[in-house]
């Protein structure tokens, strides 16, 4: 029997995940990450979300790991966990329509102004706009990151009426969005942007990129969507931004330190949205279906996308 033990929601969650998978995969032996009769040699698969240093690697059959989340970075800190056994991250429809509606409003919060209404209503002021608001057809909004969740967001984004860039390592082709890539091209793209969407997977080349001195080269007034990853934000170069004009309004879904600490600044700045780390978070039954196709198609022999490269980072 193929063996499954998951690292998610906790002990508490463990009935709703063996009721689904039972479902999905009823021939699947689903366990609890802490269970302490579960022995590790016989483990094939882990779904999991910040395992336990250490753990992972005690797992000598394992099959493949699976995130729980979109990113890797939870499990791949671990310098212990096993490099040759396949990572693949979290998938589906669900958490690609969840980040698309999620940048949707973040763009529209920003082509409207929204930092400042909130502003007025905590303030009880009656804040109207001097200038007529922009429309969406007069805001040029740059996906940096054309990959599993970058490429449909840039899509969405232009089917909405937006005008769309998009940068990448690696030139791509998207319908209705104007493409960047590489270093040569990076300039280029951020001077036809009025709003930047970081969508990149941390690196040791994104990490820091997002700089006073990129964020500069926006069109004003400029916007900054961030729900790639904290780390690839200087966040002493966005405040500076933020306060001296450069950078008129930001979104901000990830940070460098989660949960946000109270003392930072970025918490009470008018020109800021927080939300906590919420753009895609896909439910338990979305989640387990992907999990089971994934596990489905590895039995039987078959690749799968999403498999996290070592050498490239994401």
């Amino acid at each position: 029997m193929v063996c499954l033990v998951i690292k998610q929601g906790g002990s508490a969650a463990l009935p709703e995940w063996k009721a689904l998978f039972a479902r999905l995969m009823p021939g699947l032996e689903v366990r609890d990450w802490n269970d302490p009769t579960v022995d590790p040699v016989h483990v094939d698969y882990a779904l999991v979300w910040k395992p336990d240093p250490g753990r992972l690697a005690k797992m000598v059959n394992l099959k493949a790991i699976l995130s729980a989340a979109v990113g890797v970075d939870h499990i791949t800190c671990d310098p212990t966990w096993p490099k040759n056994v396949p990572l693949i991250r979290m998938g589906g429809e669900e958490p690609v329509m969840q980040m698309e509606d999620y940048v949707l409003w973040a763009a529209f919060s920003i082509l409207r102004d929204a930092a400042s209404w909130r502003v007025g209503q905590q303030d009880k002021v009656w804040t109207r706009q001097d200038a007529p608001a922009r429309t969406s057809a007069e805001m040029t909004i740059g996906v940096m990151g054309l990959g599993s969740l970058g490429a449909p967001v840039a899509m969405r984004l232009a089917r909405a009426g937006f005008q769309v860039s998009g940068w990448a390592r690696h030139a791509k082709t998207l319908e209705g969005v104007t493409c960047y890539a590489g270093a040569e091209g990076l300039s280029a793209f951020l001077h036809a942007c009025d709003t930047l969407v970081c969508l990149l997977p941390e690196t040791p080349e994104t990490t820091g990129m997002v700089t006073y001195d990129l964020l500069a080269q926006l069109r004003k007034p400029a916007g900054l969507i961030n729900v790639g990853r904290g780390p690839l934000v200087v966040e002493a170069d966005l405040l500076r931004a933020l306060n001296d004009g450069a950078l008129h309004t930001a979104v901000l879904d990830v940070f460098d330190k989660e949960p946000l600490p109270a003392s930072s600044p970025l918490w009470v700045h008018p020109r800021v949205l927080i939300t906590p780390h919420a753009a895609a978070d896909a439910s338990r039954p979305a989640r387990a279906a992907y999990v089971a196709s994934v596990i489905e198609a590895l039995e039987q022999g078959k690749d799968v996308p999403l498999r996290y490269d070592p050498a490239k980072g994401y």
